[in-house]
């Protein structure tokens, strides 16, 4: 039978849930929809992600209200995709953050992959009349970011890791509370989108980086928050994942046969553990495709467009 393209059938809003994993410190999941999150400064608020347009922000924002009237000082990007980024002009904030990569992507890609995702992903789009154009950073960064967040808050840290799942992902790191906002460069029960990932230095140095920092609590791009041992479960879970792909993805490349066999390959390996996690089918194919890639030696990630989409898609999971 085939199969609805990406996400387009999934149809059914998710039940939204807000998590105050310590004074001041807000995460709200939605059922492996994507995952935001929010610090208090002693007068203001860092939040994380922006969702994907400003409709579905308000949302967000009007639940955050309910728990702290402090105004929106910064708003991080943790990179550049369409469903975490198109809501900023929501937080009212004129400060922006994000690493400097992601602002080449988003000059480089930005309006591909906005249409790219809307198609992929029309539900997360409500209201997408709203959104007023791209996002763009006005500060970026190469490698940390300090926001004292005052009194005996602490700071909050920015640091890139090294390229993942885009060349410019950025973590939130809160060393005195010891909790980590990963955006997706870790998936708690949420398999991966890995179509402008780079792989192995993904499940190599870049994850040791984000495992050093010795999180006890950790709040990834989309899945539960995981505190414990489900910290380094959940990046094992990640590494697994990438690996296992990247592995049968080479099996049927070194012996010179096709992507579509290398994806039904990928399916059949990973669906027993994996299959019923949120977009599994919606992912793989963009996935193995970009492994296929990097395999065949392309080093940056092909610009996905709505076109490109629908030939992938058509050609693996059709």
């Amino acid at each position: 039978m085939t199969k609805s393209f990406a996400s387009s059938a999934d149809l059914t809003d998710k039940q939204a849930r807000i998590e105050v994993l310590a004074p001041g410190i807000y995460a709200r999941t939605a059922e492996g929809d994507p995952n935001v999150g929010a610090v208090e400064g002693e007068d203001f608020l860092v939040c994380f992600e922006a969702l994907a347009t400003p409709a579905a922000a308000e949302e967000w924002l009007t639940a955050l209200r309910e728990l702290t009237d402090k105004p929106v000082r910064h708003l991080v990007l943790s990179h550049y995709h369409a469903v975490r980024v198109l809501g900023a002009a929501a937080f009212g904030t004129a400060e922006i953050i994000a690493h400097e990569l992601t602002r080449d992507l988003i000059a480089e890609r930005g309006q591909q992959d906005w249409e790219s995702e809307y198609g992929r992903m029309p539900r997360l789009f409500k209201h997408p009349e709203t959104i007023p154009g791209l996002t763009w950073p006005t500060v970026t960064f190469s490698d940390r970011l300090v926001i004292p967040l005052g009194g005996e808050r602490g700071d909050l840290v920015l640091q890139y890791c090294g390229r993942g799942h885009t060349e410019g992902d950025v973590v939130a790191w809160l060393p005195q509370q010891r909790i980590l906002f990963a955006g997706d460069l870790v998936e708690a029960k949420a398999a991966l989108y890995t179509g402008d990932a780079f792989h192995h230095d993904w499940m190599g140095p870049t994850l040791d980086r984000v495992a050093a920092l010795g999180a006890d609590q950790l709040v990834g791009g989309r899945g539960e928050v995981v505190t414990g041992d489900g910290v380094a479960a959940a990046v094992a879970q990640t590494r697994h994942f990438l690996s296992e792909m990247v592995r049968c993805v080479r099996e049927v490349h070194d012996r010179q046969g096709t992507l579509k066999e290398a994806f039904d390959a990928t399916h059949a390996a990973l669906s027993p553990a994996y299959g019923h996690w949120p977009i599994f089918e919606h992912t793989l194919p963009f996935d193995v495709s970009r492994v296929w890639d990097e395999l065949s030696g392309v080093e940056r990630p092909v610009i996905w467009t709505a076109e490109r989409d629908r030939s992938v898609w058509d050609q693996l999971q059709g």
